[in-house]
């Protein structure tokens, strides 16, 4: 590929100077305060920082890791590892520490910088006990030197470090939803060139090219997905203005406190959100007053307010399918609220839905620059300029990975309208065969059953059984109250008539036999759920085999565990 002419850095060093005193970051720091750093602050910091790595002497391309929590420093880190001539290796915040042992031995790091964290004393022992540490401002007490003593005492790298086109610029590990974690290379040309196509694309839908952004960053950044969206973005175009979440129990607090035009997110978030609404005012009726045509604005305006989105510009979902009638309903409150897809291996730039192109069900159109198309056996191939440069250590799947005229297999499976909109249809590596001979693709059953209002999130398996099931976990609200037997059986009635709608929609083989109330939430800290909050369907399904065998033989349209 023809490397850009202005890398991810160049950006960064235009806004310093033509955007000095344009507040850039955001952080808040506990009890209402926070800190607001410029573009000039948060390039000086990094340049101090910059400094002192480069005088380690550690190897041209060293790779630096960052495990840490969202925040302003993750930021200067990254920005710091570039301008040192480094590369940078983020690890999610949750890990744990067999994990981390893993990525920082694997990638060969010659540092990590600790950052914000819940459970550092459980990660701690991950770490090589030889390797250097440096502490972040908003880390847990440790010994390690920290940021703020080394940049006071450390000058700032002067000029405009350069980085050739084809370095690494970062290894993104994969957040382990089937198995271990692989590091994916990107290049400094490639994440540029990607940003730059994803932004050119978004300032182009009514975003206006001057205006600065409000945006809250809280998906992982260790994630292709907010790495992309939000970090790289906001280098390249030099327009946004970055809000930290401060902790899970104050992100309505800064949502609020943000307000943010552009707003990224996963389904299962919004899916949270719509259900926070319906816990005040049942679905039903809330149904029949937006019919009113005199109400409706009022209340669309009231809901979107008290979820911190009533500017709200741009609204995109992606990580994993979002339920149709989940966007129709947000779109029906006036928030154009748009999916797409993408991954950690092409940068997370291949389809976007646009205004033009917005099919709920469907993912939008391939990109400007992108290629892509079907498999005789139905898996989406795709071409991106973001495209990973391969799998650092792991050639074996560089070459399973990519077809002879180099499109990347997804493993998604899914079909091309007219338009050339794409619907996902499934994972190839989730498909599963009951006894009967017949493959489910559970994705797609898993979103019908997601939209149900008394539903947070589900599981479809039956692998080698006669008939495929289901497991869910209840909405929030219904969950403290599960044991009490007048909502378990309400519960009960609700979920026996979603399993009779969803059977009437899917094909004979696909039919779920019963419905299963999960006995506890699936978390993060839990092992069930992935950093970016998918299900882990290998650690759900050994945790439940054990019980399978009883349920069938119960033959009861809905149990409970």
């Amino acid at each position: 590929m023809t490397s850009p002419a202005k890398l991810i850095l160049d950006y960064v060093y235009q806004h310093e100077k033509e955007r000095a005193q344009q507040v850039y970051l955001t952080q808040p720091l506990g009890g209402g305060r926070v800190a607001d750093y410029t573009w000039a602050q948060s390039l000086d910091q990094a340049r101090r920082m910059a400094t002192h790595l480069q005088s380690l002497g550690f190897a041209p391309g060293a790779r630096i890791a960052i495990l840490s929590k969202n925040c302003a420093h993750f930021f200067m880190s990254e920005l710091a590892i570039w301008m040192a001539g480094y590369t940078t290796v983020a690890i999610f915040p949750t890990e744990s520490a067999q994990t981390i042992r893993f990525v920082l031995e694997h990638s060969e790091a010659s540092l990590l910088f600790v950052g914000k964290l819940d459970t550092w004393p459980d990660q701690e022992p991950g770490v090589p006990s030889g390797m250097p540490r440096i502490a972040l401002p908003l880390a847990p007490a440790t010994p390690y030197e920290t940021w703020d003593a080394i940049t006071a005492r450390s000058a700032p790298m002067s000029g405009q470090p350069h980085r050739a086109g084809t370095d690494l610029a970062m290894l993104i590990y994969t957040s382990g939803s089937t198995g271990q974690p692989k590091g994916v290379m990107h290049s400094f040309e490639r994440i540029t060139a990607a940003t730059e196509l994803a932004v050119a694309q978004s300032m182009s839908q009514n975003l206006g090219d001057d205006q600065v952004h409000r945006v809250l960053s809280y998906l992982p950044l260790a994630h292709v997905f907010e790495r992309a969206v939000v970090e790289c973005a906001s280098f390249v175009s030099g327009q946004l203005h970055v809000f930290f979440a401060e902790s899970l129990d104050t992100f309505a607090a800064d949502l609020q406190r943000a307000r943010p035009t552009i707003f990224v997110s996963v389904p299962r978030l919004w899916l949270k959100f719509q259900q926070a609404v319906f816990a005040k005012m049942p679905q039903k009726k809330l149904d029949i007053l937006l019919r009113i045509p005199i109400l409706k604005k009022i209340i669309a305006k009231k809901i979107l307010t008290n979820l911190g989105l009533d500017q709200t510009i741009s609204a995109f979902s992606g990580s994993a399918p979002l339920p149709a009638d989940l966007i129709r309903w947000y779109r029906s409150l006036g928030l154009q609220l748009l999916e797409g897809l993408g991954m950690t291996e092409d940068f997370a730039y291949s389809h976007t839905a646009t205004p033009r192109f917005s099919e709920p069900g469907y993912v939008g159109v391939a990109n400007p620059g992108v290629q892509a198309r079907i498999s005789p056996e139905g898996e989406i191939l795709v071409k991106s300029p973001g495209q990973l440069v391969g799998y650092y250590k792991r050639p074996d799947l560089d070459a399973e990975s990519f077809t002879e005229d180099g499109f990347f297999r997804t493993g998604d499976l899914g079909s091309v309208a007219a338009d050339g909109q794409l619907k996902i249809t499934g994972r190839i590596k989730e498909l599963f065969k009951t006894s009967k001979g017949k493959y489910v693709a559970p994705a797609p059953i898993e979103n019908m059953i997601n939209n149900h209002a008394m539903v947070e999130i589900s599981l479809v398996g039956g692998s080698s059984h006669e008939a495929a099931f289901a497991m869910v976990v209840l909405a929030e609200d219904i969950r403290p109250r599960q044991k009490d037997p007048a909502v378990r059986a309400e519960v009960q009635t609700a979920l026996t008539t979603l399993l009779a709608d969803v059977n009437r929609q899917v094909a004979d083989y696909e039919k779920l036999k019963f419905i299963v109330v999960a006995d506890q939430p699936w978390q993060i800290e839990n092992g069930m759920l992935t950093p970016t909050m998918k299900i882990k369907r290998a650690n759900i399904e050994s945790a439940i085999e054990p019980k399978l065998d009883a349920w069938y033989a119960a033959n009861q349209p809905v149990q409970w565990a």
